[in-house]
């Protein structure tokens, strides 16, 4: 009787330990819904958050699925737009809210700065750290910082461009918008160079050392089978156009239930006198918290490189091409996006670029980095909090 009993005991434990985050998502999504449309806004905002990030991770695991089966940076960019698509979501659904207010618009504008705050400094710096305290030092390719270091400082310049000509004589309100489409329309096109850029003439930039995948394959073979996926994981027996269906079906999901979180959170976030800039700060912890469990994963398998390349990969996606397609969106929802961000905004974000450029310019990383990008990240969070 026991020998029958165990395996059907493990069987459950290994089936809600692969399918958590879905049965998660679809709860918390429906809480949410049915509190939404009974007014209880603070619990749907809270039940929302969690179902988009729970939707998130089985989009990041399937993701991951994809990678696994394409060589980078190629297995980055999927990881990377899924969790980017997500992002560009949430902030659509709260720039729809701004005809109730214009905190909607700079909670948008906080949001675009802060992806890239919280890719640069917690998703790079805890997985740094991690990485650090159990190896010590890891290797990756310093091609692959400097190069994208040099991309997101001069995309950083270019968003300050909409924001001096708040300031100058002839800095209308027509002069704004319109310097703002051209700003978008140039990012757009730079990030098409930088496609070619990496997949086809410069894709060594973004590999790891050959001394890396050295010290993986050592481990590898010390651990034997442990890193084996589990055969009864569906997504992995699912073909690669069948995965796809399924996270632009999940991507369809978390937007409506984005759409419940951004009404909401707008409402509370004026009711409270909650800040843009800690609003926006809530939305990109979301929005990124999946790449986070996959980064750290990659960090303590002492895959750095693959951290290095979703985080600045996501980093730089989320400048040139959510700024494009939100700039991109705005006419049709009828709404007036300018890109003149604050002191606050840019100032961070410039700091950030440097940062990450000092902590990986010579290829190798330890936990102290870790630590420094932490320690920027609690600052800003200290500042976005109460600065109005």
């Amino acid at each position: 009787m026991s020998s029958t009993s165990e395996p059907s005991s493990s069987d459950l434990h290994d089936f809600l330990g692969n399918y958590w985050d879905l049965f998660a998502g679809f709860i918390l999504g429906v809480s949410a819904l049915f509190l939404h449309l009974n007014g209880y806004t603070y619990m749907a905002v809270f039940c929302a958050g969690l179902a988009i990030a729970s939707f998130s991770f089985t989009v990041s695991e399937i993701a991951e699925i994809l990678a696994e089966r394409l060589q980078e940076p190629y297995s980055s960019f999927v990881l990377t737009f899924s969790a980017v698509a997500v992002e560009i979501l949430l902030l659509f659904m709260i720039m729809l809210e701004s005809s109730h207010g214009a905190h909607a618009l700079e909670t948008v504008k906080s949001g675009i700065i802060s992806a890239v705050i919280v890719d640069m400094n917690v998703l790079l710096g805890i997985a740094v750290f991690v990485g650090g305290l159990r190896f010590k030092e890891q290797e990756h390719n310093e091609d692959t910082s400097s190069t994208y270091t040099t991309i997101l400082l001069v995309a950083s310049v270019a968003l300050l461009v909409p924001s001096v000509l708040g300031y100058s004589p002839n800095g209308s309100d027509n002069n704004l918008l319109i310097a703002s489409y051209i700003i978008a329309f140039l990012l757009g096109v730079y990030y098409l160079s930088i496609f070619i850029f990496q997949t086809k003439t410069h894709i060594h930039f973004f590999k790891a050392t050959a001394r890396s995948r050295i010290f993986r394959l050592r481990r590898k073979r010390a651990r034997g089978d442990e890193e084996e996926e589990d055969d009864n994981y569906i997504f992995e027996r699912l073909s690669i156009t069948a995965n796809l269906v399924i996270i632009f079906a999940l991507i369809f999901l978390i937007g409506i239930i984005a759409e419940i979180f951004a009404s909401d959170g707008m409402q509370i976030a004026t009711e409270h006198g909650i800040s843009a800039a800690l609003a926006g700060l809530v939305i990109a912890i979301i929005s990124v918290s999946p790449e986070l469990f996959t980064a750290i994963k990659a960090a303590k398998a002492d895959q750095i490189q693959r951290v290095v390349n979703i985080a600045m990969g996501a980093s730089t996606v989320s400048i040139l091409l959510t700024v494009p397609i939100l700039m991109l969106l705005s006419p049709f929802a009828d709404i007036r996006l300018t890109l003149d961000f604050n002191s606050l905004q840019i100032g961070a974000l410039i700091l950030t670029v440097i940062l990450a450029w000092k902590t990986t310019d010579n290829g190798e990383t330890n936990y102290v980095e870790g630590i420094s990008h932490l320690m920027f990240f609690f600052a800003f969070a200290v500042i976005a909090a109460f600065y109005h």
